[in-house]
């Protein structure tokens, strides 16, 4: 029923009537709230290791436990980062290209700081 209001551009283009706003908005704000425990789990463990040597900061992150809070606030925060900088890029760049440009690059610099840092977490955690 309520593909039948849609317009043939924006079936074709699957956009919503402000391009996906809403659900943009909700992914930001689900993803503010999983950072909450996460960060508090960050901080903890930090607190931990902060004055240990390097043998024992490897050895707390490589625990299994630590490894998966640690890759989950990774992506978390870079999921929210990605859509923090959409916004941004959304309400001041002008220009149809610079702003295409600009979403890709923050899509994929996005990426490039989750890969990297998922990559370390499982080196530590894998003992490579």
């Amino acid at each position: 029923m309520a593909d039948t209001m849609r317009t043939p551009l924006h079936r074709v283009l699957g956009l919503g009537s402000a391009k996906s706003g809403t659900e943009a908005y909700w992914r930001q704000r689900l993803t503010a709230l999983a950072n909450i425990p996460l960060t508090i789990g960050f901080i903890i463990i930090a607190i931990k290791v902060a004055d240990e040597g390097y043998r024992r900061v490897v050895d707390v992150l490589s625990s299994p436990l630590v490894a998966i809070v640690l890759a989950l606030m990774v992506v978390s925060v870079t999921v929210h980062m990605r859509l923090g900088m959409q916004v941004v890029i959304e309400d001041y760049v002008h220009g149809a290209v610079r702003r295409q440009l600009a979403m890709v690059t923050n899509t994929f610099f996005s990426i490039a700081v989750g890969a990297v840092s998922l990559f370390a977490i499982l080196k530590l955690a894998f003992g490579g």
